[in-house]
């Protein structure tokens, strides 16, 4: 749910803003609305400067992990240090990096001319002997060659199969005019571009010495980084407060949890000159967001948060997606064996990740854990079927879901449940606000909706499921359609006129039909990814034991059944792999698509972009 929030107008003396600002950060509690706010000239570089300072820690813990580091490094005395050290080096390794790369391109280039000596061909030239460089395409050289030769004194260096690299030996002031490209005479050879490519690389390696303490640094560094940014959530606050008596006086917006407002009151008190207003928000105020759900829900508002918060004042939907997003991705991945490497890669990372990952490795394990669970029932462990292997002559004699020719209508299904869930939910939030009137036109469609699904739709799933009473031929069926025809044809506005109620209506109920209809086919994704992952995990399997030879079984075994199954197990875990990396990053995005293009829409999601994020320091 979205967490209650009060609403303050501060006006205080402008020269006790920082000490107040100061206050609150240490209180932990208030949100100062900066939302407006352009930086000035001067402002640029402390945002520069932070954005710099993030990279610079994100890099460095980068570099702490890798072969390069340095353990045995010692620490910056101050983050300053350490993040100027951080930027020195790290232009010089750049501009290092670029001369490597420079000289090993200029090196291939100078390769073909082969090994020279510069000094030698200088006394050449001081002499007025003058060496061309010349390249000609293969066939013109060879062409030509005898031609050039009669006037000139040419030597061939190299060649390629397209193209012949070579010398002409010619007086200063004599001209040279050949049907070939003459290039500029190298200023070395390629011995001496590698040696200094190579030079240059040692210098960049001997400069993570430097970056390891740097590394070792990394805590200073982000103190500094938090340093930065209390600065720049000052100069917003002072960018954005309103001056008022000439500009001894500072008036500035805050925000605070209900719950918690009492605390930010306390501290008012401490403060007899500063005047404040409390009060609640209203719809025009663009109200903090903050969410507050139960533990189950709280690991999908990672899901949530990709996509948006929701509008103060409107339904937090988290408690509502995260059975259905669970639910998705198991039937994407549909495999119990892939669900428990999953389960098993979250727990892992749960136990070692530490407290920022611990969020993502339980909401992990919680899918891995509902793939493995749904694998089971669908019969399917790494491509193999279980039924088979349990002794069932096929898949509907057993008391497993035939997910093939099953589930296509199941997926529909499940569609049309999340839909009208969201509908509900959207009618009832709208009713409970904003009063029973404001809904009827969305209510008479539903009830359209519900009794069509009530009545035809689930003898569609099994011809079994009849509500007594209540069928397509049934007199409370169209009594029911009736009452949902009036309410969406001629209720959607009391206030409005009849006649144009019914007009707005017949329109809104053809792009509710068509809306509908492409938001149900959309779950079709959900047994298209599962039937596929399946199948490629069943070519896979076929795959390792048609090319080892092992479809036929294991007749007398030897060295040469030792390769069969050493190469039959490198297929699988490649291929099943690659199947588990392709098949959960579909889990995980088309779940979420589903999520927010059918569910919210129907659900009426309203989004805002502002997160509740009060003024606190490090340790708060």
């Amino acid at each position: 749910m979205i967490v209650k929030m009060s609403r303050y107008d501060f006006v205080l003396l402008a020269a006790q803003s920082d000490d107040f600002v100061a206050r609150l950060r240490e209180l932990g509690l208030v949100d100062i609305t900066t939302t407006g706010w352009e930086p000035k000239e001067q402002d640029r570089q402390l945002v520069s400067d932070i954005d710099r300072c993030r990279k610079a820690v994100e890099q460095l813990n980068e570099f702490a992990e890798s072969e390069q580091m340095q353990q045995d490094a010692k620490p910056y005395p101050t983050g300053e240090e350490a993040f100027d050290a951080y930027t020195d080096i790290m232009q010089r390794k750049s501009a290092l990096l670029g001369d490597v790369a420079r000289l090993e391109k200029l090196s291939e280039e100078l390769e073909p001319w082969g090994e020279f000596s510069v000094e030698f061909r200088d006394k050449l030239t001081a002499q007025g002997v003058m060496l061309r460089y010349f390249i000609a395409s293969t066939g013109d050289f060879d062409e030509n060659v005898a031609a050039w030769g009669e006037n000139h004194t040419l030597v061939e260096i190299s060649r390629s199969s397209t193209s012949v690299y070579f010398v002409v030996v010619a007086k200063a002031d004599e001209e040279v005019a050949l049907d070939a490209q003459e290039i500029k005479m190298p200023a070395m050879d390629y011995r001496a571009s590698k040696a200094e490519a190579e030079s240059a690389s040692q210098q960049a390696e001997a400069l993570n010495a430097e970056l390891s303490r740097c590394a070792k640094s990394v805590e200073l560094i982000e103190k500094e980084l938090s340093k930065l940014t209390h600065r720049l959530q000052e100069v917003k606050i002072r960018g954005t407060a309103e001056e008022a008596a000439d500009g001894s006086l500072v008036v500035m917006e805050g925000w605070a949890e209900a719950d918690r407002s009492k605390e930010v009151d306390a501290l008012l008190e401490e403060y007899p000159n500063v005047v404040y207003i409390k009060s609640n928000p209203t719809e025009e105020d663009d109200t903090p967001v903050k969410l507050k759900n139960n533990r189950f829900a709280r690991l999908f508002e990672l899901i949530g948060g990709m996509y948006a918060l929701p509008k103060y004042g409107t339904l937090d939907l988290t408690p509502f997606f995260a059975p259905f997003y669970m639910l998705f991705f198991a039937i994407c991945l549909n495999d119990a064996g892939y669900g428990a490497i999953l389960f098993a890669l979250g727990l892992a990372l749960f136990l070692k990740g530490g407290k920022a990952m611990r969020q993502a490795a339980t909401l992990t394990m919680i899918c891995g854990g509902a793939t493995t669970l749904f694998g089971l029932y669908t019969g399917s462990l790494f491509g193999m079927s279980i039924p088979e292997m349990l002794g069932y002559e096929s898949i509907a004699e057993s008391p497993f879901l035939d997910f093939q020719n099953q589930f296509f209508t199941l997926a529909l299904a499940l569609g049309v449940v999340q839909i009208l869930f969201g509908m509900f939910l959207n009618i009832c939030f709208k009713a409970r606000y904003f009063g029973i009137t404001t809904v009827f036109a969305q209510l008479g469609w539903f009830i359209i909706l519900l009794s069509a699904c009530l009545a035809g739709g689930l003898q569609m799933l099994n011809p079994a499921w009849v509500i007594p009473g209540f069928t397509t031929s049934s007199i409370a069926f169209y009594v029911a359609l009736g009452i949902g025809a009036v309410l969406m044809l001629f209720l959607s506005d009391i206030k409005r006129n009849p006649i144009i109620n019914f007009a707005g209506g017949l329109w809104d109920t053809y792009n509710n039909i068509t809306g509908l209809l492409s938001d149900v086919l959309s779950y079709i994704r959900l047994f298209a990814i599962g039937l596929s992952g399946g199948v490629l995990a069943q070519v896979f399997n076929s795959l390792a034991l048609g090319l080892t030879g092992l479809s036929e079984g294991i007749g007398d075994f030897g060295v040469g059944t030792i390769f069969q199954i050493l190469g039959a197990t490198v297929i699988l875990l490649i291929g099943h792999g690659i199947n588990l990396f392709m098949s959960s990053i579909s889990s995980f995005v088309h779940p979420m698509r589903l999520t927010f293009v059918e569910f919210y829409k129907n659900a009426g999601f309203e989004m805002t972009t502002r997160a509740f994020e009060p003024l606190k320091n490090d340790e708060k």
